[in-house]
């Protein structure tokens, strides 16, 4: 009890010394939910659902700049030592969200499933951090007009392969956003609204997402459906402003080590083609890479050829007029 005593002090000290900063949009002055905040370094973090976010320079001491963007809005950079605590980000005209008109009448369509691989293998898990954007492709396999009724997401609610009898609670946020087909690689972002959505030790394996109220409608040229974790919930659902990285002491100097998050997403060797990229999202370029052995050489998972997350889909596919 007295070492959670203090643990809880040490969070409550970190929250007292920290500046909390609010995203606003310049013309409504709304909040910007989960807008991006970059270190410069490929470290960040991000704002919570009411353009919130805590920086201490405790936390992060070798930070001097914040680079706070959003999709829609052109970047800004603001010094640590600044006293301001509201943020205004302008609307990038250049990047205003197209709008998607799909007239959904009430026509009789098919439900088709793309299966997800599901397994519980520790060895074979991507460790999700706040760094990280992971996209998986999806063809478009059929003529009928196909929209994405459910995304199924493997998922591994223990960190490890022991068994301690009953499981850690734990409630994670997650964000899906999606993405054209650009030469194979993911492309322009489609402006359909962002999901942010909650896992946590109470769901099933096999995570099914239902988004057929978001009228995700497949590309010809085939669709990535991208997730990446955003950090834990509290009891509320409220993305929690808590320390993404620890420093290690090395031979080389000290090493910012990313926290990792449940749950684990499971990695597969069953898919033929490499149907799954990802990103660091909070540098620069966010280049996309695809996950081969192009990407990396000492990757335990692609040196086993788990190369492709088994994300599947629930798809309607709609009878022509």
């Amino acid at each position: 009890m007295k070492k959670l005593f203090s643990l809880s002090l040490l969070f409550l000290a970190q929250i007292v010394f920290s500046q909390t900063y609010t995203v606003l949009d310049s013309v409504q002055k709304t909040p910007i939910s989960y807008a991006t905040i970059s270190f410069g370094n490929g470290n960040g973090t991000f704002a919570d659902a009411d353009g919130n976010f805590l920086f201490s320079k405790k936390w992060y001491p070798d930070i001097d700049s914040l680079y706070i963007s959003a999709v829609g809005y052109k970047e800004r950079v603001i010094p640590t030592t600044s006293t301001h605590k509201k943020i205004i980000l302008t609307q990038n005209i250049a990047e205003l969200k197209e709008v998607y008109i799909t007239a959904e009448k009430k026509r009789k369509y098919k439900t088709k499933k793309l299966a997800s691989e599901v397994h519980n293998d520790y060895f074979k898990s991507w460790l999700p951090t706040v760094e990280s954007e992971i996209a998986v492709f999806f063809p478009k396999n059929s003529e009928k007009s196909t929209k994405i009724a459910s995304v199924y997401l493997p998922i591994k609610i223990e960190s490890s392969n022991r068994h301690s009898g009953k499981s850690q609670s734990f409630s994670t946020l997650f964000k899906m956003q999606f993405y054209g087909n650009e030469n194979g690689f993911p492309g322009k972002r489609l402006f359909y609204e962002d999901i942010v959505f909650i896992v946590s030790e109470k769901d099933k394996p096999n995570f099914e997402l239902d988004i057929s109220e978001y009228k995700i409608f497949i590309p010809k040229e085939g669709i990535f459906v991208s997730i990446q974790v955003l950090g834990y919930a509290d009891k509320e659902g409220k993305l929690q402003q808590t320390k993404k990285y620890s420093q290690i002491e090395t031979k080389k100097g000290i090493v910012k080590v990313s926290t990792t998050f449940r749950p684990l997403l499971p990695f597969t060797d069953k898919i033929n083609s490499y149907n799954t990229f990802t990103r660091r999202i909070f540098f620069k370029n966010r280049t996309w890479q695809r996950f081969d052995h192009q990407y990396s050489k000492t990757n335990n998972l692609i040196k086993n050829n788990n190369t492709n997350y088994g994300m599947g889909l629930k798809l309607h596919l709609y009878d022509q007029d």
